[in-house]
């Protein structure tokens, strides 16, 4: 969404109220069910202009230690200090990225800041419960449902060398 911010530069209006529904980027291992719901305002105190969302989407995903399905609604709080072009420095800018949204041409892009905070906000591995167990690494069978049989103690084949130098060494002794 580009908003028209000339009636608040002008101090003409001190409240731009925002609503209105966003296509997402996808992350990586999750899909969006839909889009993303922004609700937020730009309020004008005194000359300085803050801006202040929410956003939420609904999302499915697997569990990244047993792949079980697992929804819900992300959502996500944005604040920005809105300036116009020209008031900050490129380097200021650069420093306090997230800090400012900029007003180009008296127009606020807004959605790409969104997406953006969308992507670097949305968790990198989603589980379905903090302390969901994963799969047995032997017969894949969902730990939650109790014990498989399998052997806990079996080495990881990649170290069998290493078994065999530390039982010549105990012979050794």
């Amino acid at each position: 969404m580009i908003l028209d911010m000339t009636p608040m530069l002008r101090g003409e209006t001190d409240l731009i109220l925002i609503d209105y529904l966003l296509t997402p980027h996808l992350p990586d291992g999750a899909e969006f069910d839909g889009d993303a719901h922004v609700v937020g305002k730009i309020t004008n105190q005194a000359g300085l202009m803050l801006l202040s969302m929410d956003v939420s989407v609904p999302y499915h995903a697997e569990c990244a230690r047993c792949l079980d399905p697992v929804s819900g609604e992300f959502a996500v709080q944005l604040e920005r200090t809105v300036v116009a072009a020209g008031t900050l420095t490129e380097e200021q800018l650069e420093e306090n990225v997230d800090e400012y949204a900029v007003i180009e041409d008296g127009k606020l892009d807004l959605d790409e800041q969104i997406r953006e905070e969308l992507l670097l906000s949305f968790p990198m591995r989603i589980l379905c419960d903090e302390s969901c167990q994963g799969l047995c690494p032997k017969c894949g069978k969902p730990r939650r449902l109790g014990d498989c049989g399998c052997s806990a103690n079996d080495p990881d084949p990649r170290l069998a060398v290493l078994k065999k130098l530390f039982d010549k060494n105990e012979e050794d002794q």
